[in-house]
């Protein structure tokens, strides 16, 4: 696959068979040409576990100290005064049984998150095959299933991301913009880092961490030293 001029110049300035520390990767996103918009930072993140196992799962959220760099829309499913509660605590949109044709028919995804008070799952659960495909589906170990409302929406508006693992045991997730400079990227770096680590499935034998990779939304991937 031909890459862009960019892409190119980018690659220049990484040494593949380096292993950076978090720092000096950041350092060096820095310094690499740059792209028409503000690229997001990348962390892919290998673990020494078998996510096939329902005790070797890796999932949780954290919130980033200097959030995502990107504002995102919430949805709560919610009535009475669960749902006056979330329209004053800044939720975008707030509905009931009244969006599932909206949702189902109108194919409407005008949101990112989608946070519901558990007596509204059965309502959510029926868009399960729509929500689910899209990651969209409330989730309890998400912190998108509460009575707190408030919270969620308060932690989703300032920067929480969810960590989990893919099918090849691979967490991808991104934690923050270029422009944020590398003291503040580094910061969210280390909270992400520190969380994945504090999840380790007790059922997990051998090197849990295997590998760890920065790269932006369009440029090259830099492997980080873990020791």
């Amino acid at each position: 696959m031909k890459r862009g001029k960019r892409y190119q110049e980018a690659e220049k300035l990484v040494d593949s068979s380096k292993l950076y520390s978090a720092k000096e990767a950041l350092d060096m996103i820095q310094k690499m040409p740059k792209a028409k918009f503000d690229e997001t930072v990348e962390l892919h993140v290998k673990l020494g576990v078998d996510s096939k196992q329902a005790d070797q799962q890796v999932r949780g959220t954290t919130v980033l100290p200097n959030g995502t760099g990107k504002t995102l829309k919430v949805l709560v499913f919610a009535k009475g005064p669960k749902a006056e509660e979330a329209e004053k605590a800044g939720a975008d949109f707030v509905g009931a049984e009244e969006l599932i044709p909206k949702i189902e028919k109108e194919n409407w995804f005008d949101y990112d998150v989608i946070v519901a008070t558990p007596d509204m799952m059965g309502v959510v659960g029926r868009l399960g095959k729509v929500l689910g495909p899209k990651g969209l589906m409330p989730n309890p170990k998400s912190g998108t299933v509460t009575m707190d409302v408030t919270k969620a929406i308060q932690e989703i508006k300032s920067g929480k991301v969810e960590y989990r693992l893919d099918k090849t045991n691979i967490i991808h997730l991104g934690f923050g913009k270029v422009s944020f400079g590398t003291d503040k990227l580094l910061e969210n770096y280390d909270t992400v880092i520190g969380a994945i680590i504090k999840a380790k499935p007790a059922a997990a034998k051998g090197q849990y961490i295997k590998s760890v990779a920065i790269t932006t939304t369009m440029g090259p991937s830099m492997y980080i030293d873990q020791k």
